[in-house]
């Protein structure tokens, strides 16, 4: 088995010790980290002109068939203004066909924060127009899309979900939670060939390595993820690593819940070309820019959400979960639904008494506190995203709060203190994928979106070494890979990317404009520039 040797570069090895300026890859494992003086001999020699080097990134938290799809669609996270929205949808209308799909709107770009189907009727009437909100817990439809969709002032609203109606009943053109999942989506879902999809995993899968990513965590697995990866997979185009949460949705009724746990069980005990499924997700409430994170208390305007899954529903679930050994993804934005999840972990334990676990709160945005603590207790991780706290995104989510919770959103350091692990990803497509800015904006709390926005909570800001383990060494552990790779390390697998600047030289802000010039996945180059 040949040997490469990698000289002439600062690696960050993410195991708390003193750069390496050289490693030695053997197969797909490094064999060798430390000065090149002392490397073993080598077959080859590639020397990466002084750049830096970092262990490949894991996004822990991504939802891929979305992203491969958002990168195809209308951009609308930087549209400022109801009129830039309408512009740029009747710029994108020559070119679409049967429908035209947006993605990444600002509630604080829209009028009061009211979408309505007639200001998209304004700019594009003629075919349905579907735009997924910036947190994809919503959609805004035009008055063609909600036609097409067959919604009416007589069509009900799911369980956890809620079709927005005016005042004398009629549907206004928007869809919060799982009336959007189970409408536009499905509907989408339904319309969108292979081809397509295969083509949106193209598209995922180059902008990954392009960003120096060679792991991913799918939160929200479904049969059409499954099949879309394993013919990626078998056709030799899905060289990221990639393990998986399958979806369960909240039916109302115990046994089709509890059919939906023993179905991933089935997977995760398969064997299956390209991914590794691994536990269930479960959406306990939506997001606070919605007003639909169901909170401890009240938000602003008097409102709050019940969570999608009450304790009778949601309890079972859990435990049954548990006792198969499946990891345990419970998305948890609002202090009420993180409070719940961990009432329901807790449950698990007592039914099932002493078992190897590492369960997970996703998002986490404002927890009560105590629960970092509490957290930490029950060894269950912090999946946290930094770009969901960029200040050009901040006004709104603060705004819907309107009080001295505002304060300690996204605090990520209160984690670290109380001893729970700490991963990092991106939740792509509600955010950009772009590993860099998220470390970015991890290490100084200022804006990757808009870098004329000023930081909010600096204080919680981390250093830039310790923000890097967690979207790589502790991204990998938290689903159970901490001892095979995340590191650069004797033993652990050959991935890692490399710069076009140092930012630990050159100071975090050189993280916007730089560029991974090379990817690395199991040893064996995967994108280079």
């Amino acid at each position: 088995m040949s040997r490469t040797l990698y000289r002439n570069a600062r690696f960050f090895t993410a195991e708390g010790q003193a750069p390496a300026d050289a490693v030695v890859v053997e197969g797909d494992v490094f064999v060798f980290v430390g000065a090149e003086s002392d490397a073993p001999s080598a077959d080859e020699a590639v020397d990466l002109g002084g750049r830096a080097v970092l262990p490949g990134f894991t996004d822990a938290h991504t939802h891929l068939l979305m992203m491969g799809d958002a990168l195809g669609q209308v951009g609308l996270t930087d549209a400022g203004s109801l009129e830039e929205i309408q512009a740029r949808l009747r710029a994108a209308r020559s070119s679409a066909s049967g429908a035209l799909r947006g993605r990444g709107w600002l509630f604080d770009a829209v009028p009061g924060g009211a979408p309505t189907a007639a200001m998209i009727d304004a700019a594009v009437a003629d075919i349905p127009v579907y735009l997924d909100a910036n947190d994809y817990h919503s959609c805004w439809l035009n008055t063609a899309a909600l036609a097409e969709l067959g919604i009416t002032r007589d069509t009900p609203d799911p369980i956890g979900g809620r079709i927005q109606r005016d005042a004398d009943g009629e549907p206004t053109g928007m869809l919060y939670e799982t009336a959007a999942q189970q409408f536009a989506w499905a509907h989408h879902d339904a319309m969108t060939t292979d081809a397509q999809r295969d083509a949106g995993v193209d598209r995922v899968v180059a902008a990954y390595l392009a960003s120096g990513v060679t792991g991913a965590v799918d939160m929200a697995f479904d049969d059409l993820g499954l099949a879309a990866l394993g013919r990626a997979a078998r056709r030799g185009a899905l060289p990221l690593r990639v393990a998986a949460h399958w979806f369960v949705a909240n039916t109302g009724d115990d046994e089709q819940n509890l059919a939906q746990v023993a179905q991933a069980a089935e997977h995760a005990a398969a064997e299956t070309a390209g991914v590794q499924v691994i536990g269930i997700k479960l959406v306990l409430d939506g997001t606070i820019d919605a007003c639909t994170a169901a909170m401890g208390a009240p938000y602003a305007d008097g409102s709050n959400a019940d969570p999608i899954w009450p304790a009778e529903r949601l309890f079972p679930v859990v435990a049954a979960a548990d006792a198969a050994g499946l990891q345990i993804a419970l998305h948890a934005i609002g202090d009420g639904a993180s409070t719940l999840a961990l009432d329901a972990i807790e449950h698990a334990i007592a039914v099932n008494g002493d078992l190897p676990r590492r369960h997970r709160i996703e998002h986490l945005e404002y927890a009560a506190p105590g629960t970092a603590e509490r957290m930490a207790r029950l060894g269950v991780t912090a999946s946290m995203q930094p770009v969901h706290a960029d200040p050009a995104i901040f006004a709104n989510w603060a705004a819907q709060l309107g009080d001295e919770r505002a304060d300690r959103g996204f605090a990520w350091p209160e984690y670290e203190d109380a001893g729970a692990l700490l991963a990092f990803s991106t939740d792509a497509p509600t955010a950009p994928h772009e590993a860099l800015a998220n470390m970015y904006v991890a290490s100084t709390r200022a804006s990757a979106l808009d870098p004329s926005v000023p930081a909010v909570h600096p204080q919680y800001a981390l250093p830039l070494e310790r923000a890097i383990v967690h979207a790589t060494k502790d991204a990998a552990a938290s689903i159970g890979e901490g001892d095979r790779r995340g590191s650069i390390a004797v033993g652990r697998l050959a991935d890692f990317a490399v710069l076009d600047a140092d930012p630990f030289t050159e100071g975090p802000e050189s993280l916007l404009s730089a560029r991974v010039v090379r990817t690395v996945i199991g040893g064996r180059t995967v994108y280079e520039i």
